[in-house]
């Protein structure tokens, strides 16, 4: 354990490289690979007339602070009564790589990126996903654009799909963004100097609030979800915080959840099949209600997800603090998101969180294999030929990502489990407040505020409720295992 405080980060990486391996995922590039890597010269050009020249509209990207493979670039200008024409560039992934190369390979067993905060497993090697691939700023780059007119309140009037050559003009980071759309901070640097860029954030933010709320109407569900990130300073963790939503991010979010919808109705109308994300409408609502009687509201017999939204902004309005635990118990009794093949003229399945019909993954190819997928399949449309891949294909590629994905989730929540019992292995005996959060024949769970972090609660326990506040005192960790051990207090010198 002594090394293991000494580094940090090289302990964190070592458990992460044993855990991608354990769920059936490839912590490193092959041989092949790199042979395939050394083959590319540089980033993809131009290779068709129908290319349209977009180096000249005023590009930006919004991500994490540390991200440095960008998948997408937001344009957008004003038209006539508030109106507004919205672009959104999708980095062209596959102008490099082919499908079945040794690259394509790799990413197809991993499926995406897998992000922990010691070391990055990323889908396709760095020299692409954070350079040759990448919508890097001041870099001409292939993309795929979708073009959306909307109305001036929100509504969208038409969309068109074509590929281009983009530039980004602004590397920006949400929380710098939220902070000055929010009057809390100054105009980020690197938006500095770039005449109408910043009108033209303020105008994306009203946007993405108006579909905000349009979604909200239709029932889109509002989550606040455990997210903890470890900072270092140098090689040891530092601190653990909690990522909060906020503008920028919902500015995102709203304006790929409309062309996610614009590229799935544009791969049906072509006929195409697709491979969709999808939400399906809970199993286990009769739990939700019962979860919802609990505070004192009552829902509807069959699933209604306009009615379990005004129970979760009541909620989160009444009692912000645990509003991520209920948020979790919900998410949870939702079922996770799985993909799953859409056939032209089929009745959708949708994705009851988000309140959509009309859902897929499209907007982030190098980090994600079902985006690069959905990618191929447009350019074939846009080309006039036939889709790359079969429906069976894609029937056994919605299966294996489905899997894949699960296991880097898996990977990713039990680093931050072993980030926390790094932080706070020098810490037990020490007393903290917490909440419940999960109540279960295998045990019971705790989630503490400050560092924010989860643990088992052992020991002889009373009646305990999900949300129920403690005060509880920390016994044991486990950085290897992940492991947290709290008791009630009055138990410790038991």
């Amino acid at each position: 354990m002594r090394n293991a405080l000494a580094n940090h980060r090289a302990n964190l990486a070592t458990i992460a490289t044993w855990a991608m391996f354990s769920r059936g995922l490839a912590p490193e590039f092959s041989v092949a690979v790199n042979k395939q890597l050394g083959q590319i010269t540089g980033p993809a050009v131009a290779d068709d007339s129908s290319i349209r020249d977009l180096t000249g509209l005023l590009w930006c990207s919004i991500d994490n602070d540390d991200s440095r493979d960008l998948d997408q670039l937001t344009a957008i200008e004003c038209q006539a009564r508030g109106a507004t024409r919205v672009f959104v560039a999708v980095a062209d992934v596959d102008a490099l790589v082919t499908r079945d190369s040794a690259i394509d390979e790799h990413a197809r067993l991993n499926t995406t990126t897998v992000y922990t905060s010691a070391r990055i497993f990323p889908m396709l090697p760095e020299r692409l996903s954070t350079d040759l691939t990448s919508l890097n700023v001041n870099e001409n780059r292939l993309a795929l654009v979708n073009e959306m007119a909307f109305s001036g309140d929100g509504i969208l009037a038409h969309s068109t799909l074509y590929r281009a050559m983009v530039r980004n003009k602004a590397q920006l980071a949400y929380d710098a963004v939220s902070a000055w759309i929010e009057g809390e901070g100054e105009l980020p640097e690197a938006a500095h100097g770039i005449a109408g860029l910043p009108a033209a954030l303020r105008m994306q933010d009203e946007l993405a609030q108006k579909l905000r709320v349009l979604r909200r109407a239709q029932g889109s569900l509002e989550f606040e979800t455990f997210q903890p990130k470890a900072l270092f300073q140098g090689d040891r963790i530092a601190e653990i915080r909690q990522q909060p939503q906020n503008r920028a991010r919902q500015l995102i979010e709203e304006l790929m959840i409309a062309t996610n919808g614009c590229t799935a109705r544009f791969l049906a109308e072509q006929g195409s099949a697709s491979l969709r994300r999808v939400v399906r409408s809970p199993e286990r609502w009769q739990r939700i209600v019962e979860v919802a009687h609990d505070y004192g509201v009552s829902l509807p017999k069959q699933p209604d997800s306009t009615a379990l939204e005004a129970f979760l902004a009541r909620q989160h309005k009444a009692d912000p603090l645990r509003f991520p635990d209920l948020s979790l118990v919900i998410v949870k009794l939702m079922g996770s998101g799985e993909y799953v093949v859409e056939r032209p003229h089929a009745l959708p399945i949708g994705h009851f969180g988000l309140a959509v019909q009309d859902y897929m993954h499209s907007t982030a190819p190098n980090r994600r294999y079902p985006d690069l997928i959905t990618l191929r399949l447009i350019k074939a449309a846009l080309a006039g030929h036939p889709p790359p891949y079969s429906n069976e294909e894609l029937e056994e590629l919605a299966s294996h990502c489905t899997t894949q994905e699960d296991a880097a989730k898996k990977v990713e929540r039990q680093l931050r489990k072993s980030e926390a019992a790094l932080l706070l292995h020098s810490r037990i005996g020490q007393k903290f407040d917490a909440v419940v959060t999960g109540l279960s024949d295998s045990g019971s769970w705790v989630r503490i505020f400050d560092p924010p972090a989860e643990g088992r609660l052992k020991g002889e326990l009373p009646a305990l409720k999900v949300g129920q506040l403690l005060r509880v005192q920390l016994v044991s960790t486990s950085v290897e295992r992940g492991f947290i051990d709290f008791v009630l207090p009055h138990q410790a010198s038991h």
